[in-house]
């Protein structure tokens, strides 16, 4: 049985789609937040994986199908966008100065902890594209000399954070205001917190997306001056 499930080309594909509809059910029944969809197909994943004795290689070449997905999906945010392009207009100032302070925030905050645990220069950029979104932020990474691995896999933890917690910190926080939600979850966690923005709200999933892009740019520019630092 191991044999014709490591070998089937859409095994892969099929346990990541399945496990995050079983988490998203989960979720239906137990409403709480660490009961989310995208925790519990990880979890789950990861579980199918080490009962069956199948090795992570041999499931990717099924699931990597579904990372191929990853660029377009990105690129259609700007439909939420489009769709609330007034508020964009209107508030064009105060929403890339947000976005500015969460990019420059998380610059400081690589710096602070590679500082408080004596990182060296290598692990430090590494760590500085873990708010982008990976299609962006694994190019970064390789530009700077960076462990491309440990950079996807901080975006992960990133982005997964976002999606859990992202909307109870902004009540914890009383930030109440959609487009400073919207820009608070989509700066900090990329793609994955702006699918929380959504659920959220429309303004809070658009500020998310433009938050996103904008982000990404942003934390591109800020790499070259920050990379020095250590």
């Amino acid at each position: 049985m191991r044999d014709i499930l490591a070998t089937s080309l859409f095994f892969g594909m099929g346990i990541s789609i399945g496990t995050y509809l079983l988490g998203v059910a989960i979720k239906k029944r137990v409403n709480f937040f660490l009961f989310n969809p995208l925790l519990l197909a990880i979890i789950l994943t990861i579980a199918t994986l080490l009962v069956t004795g199948i090795e992570y290689q041999e499931y990717y070449e099924g699931a990597k199908y579904l990372s191929y997905l990853l660029t377009p999906a990105t690129v259609a945010l700007a439909i939420p966008l489009y769709e609330q392009v007034t508020i964009l207009k209107k508030n064009p100032t105060a929403i890339l100065v947000g976005i500015a302070s969460g990019v420059l925030t998380s610059g400081i905050t690589i710096f602070a902890m590679a500082l408080l645990f004596k990182l060296g220069h290598i692990e430090y950029v590494t760590l500085l594209p873990k708010s982008i979104t990976t299609a962006i932020g694994m190019d970064l990474s390789a530009e700077l000399d960076g462990i491309v691995p440990i950079t996807v896999s901080a975006i992960m933890i990133t982005g997964l954070f976002g999606n859990i917690a992202g909307a109870q910190l902004c009540r914890l926080l009383g930030i109440k205001n959609p487009i400073a939600k919207g820009i608070a979850i989509g700066t900090a966690s990329h793609v994955m917190g702006t699918s929380k923005a959504m659920e959220i709200g429309k303004v809070e999933g658009a500020m998310a997306s433009l938050s996103v892009a904008v982000a990404g740019c942003m934390t591109v520019g800020a790499a070259i001056l920050f990379k020095d630092f250590i």
